[in-house]
């Protein structure tokens, strides 16, 4: 079964931080987890509820995930709305066995930037403290050499995940944003750099 899961900024740091495996522990007043069944329902919430919100990091995500059909069967649908509003409830302490039933790696389906994000990210290492501009800016002044651009991805793997849709967006250095995708997927080959769907 495929699930979806709309995510702020600092959520999708937390994923990716653990290798796109798993969901991070719901914080002490989340006592429920929601993945939802659709694409469209999770890409209302990522758009209406996290791009004015700075918890969010004024940014809105769409993750999906495939998980074991047996296991998922003893969670009952939930509708909370119209007829696409179908959603899981998965209490928060069942997030770690939950996480071990997630087939493959989270994938980042779609990005949503509000106007006020800054694309700071905490898991950066060269390029920590730096916005999302700085980070591209830094990446266009690297040496024009496969190694320069590869150490990068190594370090700070989790911002170049995060702010990737964000640089496609602002249609600034194409030539950059096109040898970053290619030395990612020399490196990475089973996870893509970019969006799966818009």
């Amino acid at each position: 079964m495929k699930l979806y899961r709309p995510v702020g900024l600092k959520e999708l740091e937390l994923i990716l931080a653990a290798n796109a495996k798993a969901y991070p522990p719901r914080l002490q007043w989340q006592p429920i987890f929601y993945p939802v069944l659709n694409f469209e329902y999770a890409r209302q919430i990522a758009t209406r509820w996290n791009l004015d919100d700075e918890l969010s990091g004024y940014a809105g995500f769409v993750t999906a995930f495939d998980i074991d059909d047996a296991y998922i069967a003893q969670f009952e649908v939930q509708n909370v709305g119209a007829h696409l509003h179908n959603e899981l409830w998965i209490p928060a302490e069942n997030l770690a066995e939950f996480n071990t039933h997630i087939q493959g790696y989270i994938q980042l389906l779609a990005a949503y930037y509000g106007e006020k994000y800054a694309g700071k990210v905490q898991h950066a290492s060269v390029m920590v403290g730096l916005n999302a501009f700085e980070q591209l800016n830094y990446l266009a002044q690297l040496p024009k050499n496969d190694q320069a651009i590869a150490e990068v991805i190594k370090t700070d793997t989790v911002a170049i995940q995060v702010n990737f849709a964000y640089w496609q967006q602002t249609n600034q250095h194409p030539q950059t944003l096109a040898r970053l995708q290619s030395i990612w997927q020399a490196i990475f080959p089973e996870r893509t750099l970019g969006m799966n769907q818009k």
